[in-house]
């Protein structure tokens, strides 16, 4: 197999084969290659150690050089050339307690976690693939290199990863090596929150997010977001509804776009439920009030998984209105977006569809039609330039100074009665006019 390798790592492999070393291409960047996709980085594993490296070339800086890692600067651009190497016993579930340097390729691949990624090739000697890597890939199988159960022991966070490139690449999973995700995930507890949390948003925003259920099943998010478990063993006993709060919400996932603020609101817009569920005299179950509920679960779940602060704002926004409805007539349409945002509006729309299509069908079309013409309506209220927040008012406070008014608290309580009038009356959004209502109320 002929694989074409970029000019610098091409340049980077003939260096180190030049002074005496081996060097390939390695892991996601073959695979990604054979799959027809676009590599995100290219990795290279050498014979050569870090001293050897370093004297090969001329702009070098220690990466991770307790681990065999020395950064190449080669035009600009960032190479890690790493050095083949052995792993000592993992005593955390995720670093080796000690690192040996090998001069045998065989030792490095045999250390990776699954077979479609220990593969290396050079142009000199083709690919190698000592685990049947090709053939897993062709047949689209993530398996494990060697036992399961001592790949996922030494890297717990591997248990997470092979479900993250199932549902990225549409692959199935072994079933020797689900068993042992199954049987290791309880060691994901010891896994940071930032690496769960990487993992966890590449799973949510591939074209399969409805792959946490593999994850649900394998015991793994009991582990990682115990909540989700509780919303797929709640049912949904409601005409609105045709299954678990779990399926739901995976099926709302999979009707929004790939976005992920759009795919965690989604996640989290009914974690709620399951604490509130109650029945009727009918036996019909009502969630009361779980918006509010679900947006204090997510504000838990965000921080424990170290999510940034402008995800954890519109997150919990968002699922804090997904439920918000108003009548689809200017006057609540301009509250709405007053109480939700200029910028989230659009988003809170697209969650609101997603929602209503992952429903049961009854009155569906009847909520779709209601969504699309508040949609109409917030893009009518935008291009009249509408006001909907006190800054889009004709009058701020420098003109309420002038006009005499003390400045402090009633400023700002002068400004919100105005924008009250004007979310009512957009026609009252008149410099002149706002004055002349200052003069006869407050002055």
């Amino acid at each position: 197999m002929k694989i074409n390798l970029p000019e610098n790592v091409e340049l980077i492999i003939r260096k180190l084969n030049e002074a005496g070393h081996e060097a390939y291409a390695v892991g996601g960047c073959i695979r990604d290659v054979i799959l027809g996709r676009v590599p995100n980085d290219w990795d290279i594993t050498t014979s050569a150690v870090p001293c050897e490296i370093k004297k090969v070339f001329r702009r070098t800086f220690d990466t991770g050089i307790k681990h065999g890692t020395i950064s190449v600067l080669l035009y600009k651009d960032i190479y890690e050339i790493t050095t083949y190497r052995i792993d000592g016993e993992y005593l955390d579930c995720r670093h080796p307690s000690q690192v040996l340097f090998s001069r045998s390729l065989k030792d490095d691949l045999k250390r990776r976690d699954f077979t479609m990624n220990a593969l290396a090739y050079n142009d000199a000697d083709g690919l190698i693939d000592l685990f049947n890597g090709l053939k897993d890939i062709d047949d689209k199988v993530i398996r494990a290199v060697g036992n399961p159960y001592e790949r996922f022991t030494e890297d717990a966070l591997r248990i997470l990863r092979g479900i993250r490139f199932s549902s990225q690449l549409g692959f199935t999973i072994d079933e020797e090596t689900k068993e042992g995700m199954k049987g290791l995930a309880p060691n994901l507890k010891r896994i940071s929150a930032e690496r769960i949390q990487e993992e966890l948003v590449k799973l949510l925003v591939s074209d399969r997010p409805d792959t946490l259920r593999m994850a649900y099943k394998l015991g793994v998010t009991k582990v990682i977001l115990p909540e989700f478990d509780k919303m797929m063993e709640t049912t949904q006993e409601t005409i609105h509804h045709d299954r678990s709060v779990g399926e739901h919400t995976i099926k709302a996932m999979l009707n929004i776009r790939a976005d992920k603020v759009l795919r965690l609101t989604m996640l989290c817009h009914d974690m709620g439920k399951p604490a509130l569920k109650t029945f009727d005299k009918e036996g019909v179950a009502h969630f009361k009030k779980h918006s509010k509920e679900s947006f204090e679960m997510t504000k838990v779940i965000l921080r424990r998984l170290k999510f940034d602060n402008d995800t954890y704002n519109k997150v919990t926004k968002l699922v804090y209105y997904h439920d918000y409805r108003m009548e689809a007539d200017k006057k609540h349409v301009r509250r709405a977006i007053n109480k939700i945002g200029k910028d989230l509006f659009p988003l809170y729309i697209e969650v609101r569809r997603a929602d209503a299509l992952s429903q049961s069908e009854f009155m569906r079309e009847e909520k779709l039609e209601d969504i699309d013409n508040i949609e109409r309506l917030f893009y009518e209220i935008l291009s009249a330039n509408e006001a909907v927040t006190i800054k889009d008012l004709a009058i701020n406070g420098k003109d309420l100074i002038n006009m005499g008014v003390e400045q402090g608290t009633k400023i700002g309580e002068i400004l919100s009665y105005l924008l009250e009038l004007v979310l009512n009356d957009p026609e009252l959004n008149d410099k002149e006019k706002l004055q002349d209502i200052v003069k006869e109320k407050y002055m």
